[in-house]
């Protein structure tokens, strides 16, 4: 049997991986904690490691890995900012993740954001709750002909466009690789300067690199029409959050809805109902009523955490049997 340490397991994570997890070689353990350098030394013991969104694998966590014999690594999850990929390369190790899950929950969500400010869905529900039938304050606008940005246009770029394009809207895009997709649905392809002057609502859909770290920022806020919705539900570095705490106080962005905050660790994914969130910058916009904050949950459908752990599973599988596998979900 392999044995695989699971790093910030939830009890919908153990419930799937194990469901899929039949007639294979891989024993699975469970832990809560986050994969650290405080935590590094539960892998003792194991021949594989899973990773997910929120666990670090820096050069001091991948030296104590290899230190104790490990050598497959798999994140079960598509973003790998969170592991220093070079490194590890270096090192032996084999690394897998899942590079696609469900673009449509994501996309789903993404418009979910944009519908719920728009209509403020929010403050309604709240009203609602309390027998306050008024309509004053809850005037929205429609999505139907607004100019839409879409910041990337992978898998769920795509998704998002098809479905807005169901809604009616101009859609502009911006992606170093253009998509003959996303060109056949009536989509234009501009600069990215253009994209931020035109857009009535923005949403990112690009990995965090070095050259898309705070891609939203002081500058690029300032391109954008006053009153502008913007959309995160790809990587929270990709905004700097003071700028947008800033942009929103001034009334130079209009509207937020985020999936993914630039320090979410400390928070998403953990019930803290009965503590004092010490991060000003998030207890400020989570304090307005024109920004709406979900905790990373546009990945979090059934179907797409079926797609995480039946990807999952197989690719341990394969790499601790010494087998190869498809270049898309490898690493390195």
């Amino acid at each position: 049997m392999f044995k695989v340490a699971v790093f910030s397991s939830k009890k919908y994570d153990k419930a799937f991986l194990e469901k899929y997890n039949v007639d294979t070689d891989l024993e699975f353990t469970f832990f809560e904690s986050k994969l650290s350098r405080e935590t590094v030394d539960l892998a003792q013991g194991f021949d594989a490691i899973c990773m997910f969104v929120n666990d670090h694998a820096d050069k001091f966590v991948l030296d104590h890995l290899k230190d104790f014999g490990i050598k497959v690594i798999a994140l079960r999850c598509a973003g790998f900012n969170n592991i220093d990929i070079d490194y590890a390369a270096r090192h032996g190790f084999k690394l897998c993740r899942v590079p696609e899950y469900s673009p449509e929950a994501v996309a789903e969500h993404t418009v979910g954001l944009m519908l719920t400010l728009s209509r403020k869905f929010h403050k309604a529900y709240n009203r609602i709750r309390e027998d306050n039938f008024a309509l004053d304050g809850l005037m929205g606008f429609n999505l139907h002909q607004k100019t839409v940005g879409i910041v990337g246009t992978g898998n769920i770029g795509l998704a998002t466009t098809k479905i807005l394009t169901g809604f009616g809207c101009k859609l502009i895009c911006y992606d170093p690789n253009e998509s003959e997709q996303v060109k056949q649905l009536g989509a234009e392809y501009v600069s990215l300067d253009e994209l931020f002057r035109r857009s009535d609502i923005i949403s990112l859909h690009c990995p965090l690199l070095n050259s898309t770290h705070h891609l939203i920022n002081e500058d690029t806020l300032q391109l954008m029409k006053k009153g502008a919705m913007l959309i995160n539900t790809s990587r929270g570095g990709l905004i700097d959050s003071v700028a947008i705490v800033k942009a929103l106080l001034s009334r130079q962005l209009g509207y937020l809805g985020i999936d993914v905050y630039e320090l979410e660790s400390s928070l998403f994914f953990e019930d803290l109902s009965g503590e004092i969130i010490d991060d000003d910058v998030f207890v400020r916009l989570a304090s307005l009523p024109n920004v709406v904050i979900t905790g990373h949950q546009g990945f979090f459908t059934e179907e797409a955490i079926s797609t995480i752990a039946k990807t999952t599973v197989g690719s341990l599988t394969t790499l601790l049997s010494n087998q190869q596998l498809d270049n898309e979900f490898l690493l390195c």
